[in-house]
């Protein structure tokens, strides 16, 4: 953690914290949000990195919002890095997106439908920056090891691991607490709040969540011991133009870490 740039509060106790919105809308949009987080961050000590998808390459509609083109997006975001003194993390598809994201941001995310891709993994690996592996939601904890050991192996040894459900049915996805000691084994292990309570494969295309069961959820994960967490976060969730419907409207975050800490510090 205390190689990433800009973080704060590491040696708070706390645990860190990646929040944001979901995709990079409006740099008016991304500065609301980042400020607003910085500002609760810092009254509670919390180590905060900043989330924002500069690209949304996975949508179940040809028609679904993609993002406001790559180049604008990274470039709010390293202004967000440049201006606040935040660290910043945004996903990564492709084994050439890598190099060119790792110029704007401190960390880079490989989406979980993607967690087995060797060579995003290997070019993720080589940038040299921290990279947080979502677990996919078809795979069990402790086969985790093995995308762990693929940035290892390519000289990297800043990764995390992060918990985002795992598909129970067609259309919910269940967090299995049992799996987030086992993936600590391997690396600093984060519990994904809001992707975790996703509702996939609507038909209308768009997919579904339960965002009134966030402070459950996260709750627990406390509770078990994640190292971090991490929540999308929004203003105005119905609004938003990508996974509204499992967003944390964003003037109840600082109610919830504010619980959440006394969680940790009961444990």
């Amino acid at each position: 953690m205390n190689n990433i740039p800009n973080i704060k509060f590491t040696n708070s106790g706390n645990f860190f914290l990646i929040a944001g919105p979901c995709a990079v809308e409006s740099e008016e949009n991304v500065f609301e949000i980042a400020c607003t987080i910085k500002a609760i961050s810092e009254r509670l000590e919390i180590p905060f990195i900043f989330k924002g998808s500069y690209r949304k390459a996975n949508r179940s509609r040809l028609d679904s919002f993609t993002g406001i083109g790559d180049k604008k997006a990274l470039n709010i975001l390293k202004s967000v890095k440049d201006r606040l003194g935040l660290p910043v993390l945004t996903d990564v598809h492709t084994a050439e997106e890598c190099a060119m994201a790792a110029e704007y941001v401190d960390v880079l995310q490989i989406p979980a439908f993607l967690c087995r891709q060797t060579d995003l993994l290997v070019a993720a690996a080589k940038t040299g920056k921290v990279v947080n592996i979502k677990k996919g939601q078809f795979l069990s904890a402790d086969a985790m090891q093995f995308a762990v050991n693929k940035v290892k192996e390519s000289g990297n040894e800043n990764v995390w691991l992060t918990e985002r459900g795992t598909t129970f049915g067609y259309q919910d996805l269940v967090v299995d607490y049992r799996g987030i000691p086992v993936m600590q084994q391997y690396a600093p292990t984060v519990l994904d709040i809001t992707h975790s309570l996703q509702q996939p494969n609507q038909s209308s295309g768009v997919t579904g969540g339960k965002p009134e069961l966030i402070e459950t959820v996260a709750k627990a994960g406390i509770a078990v011991g994640v190292d971090g967490i991490f929540i999308e976060t929004h203003p105005n969730p119905a609004e938003a133009k990508s996974d509204g419907a499992n967003m944390l409207k964003l003037d109840l975050l600082e109610e919830l870490l504010t619980k959440l800490i006394k969680i940790r510090k009961a444990i």
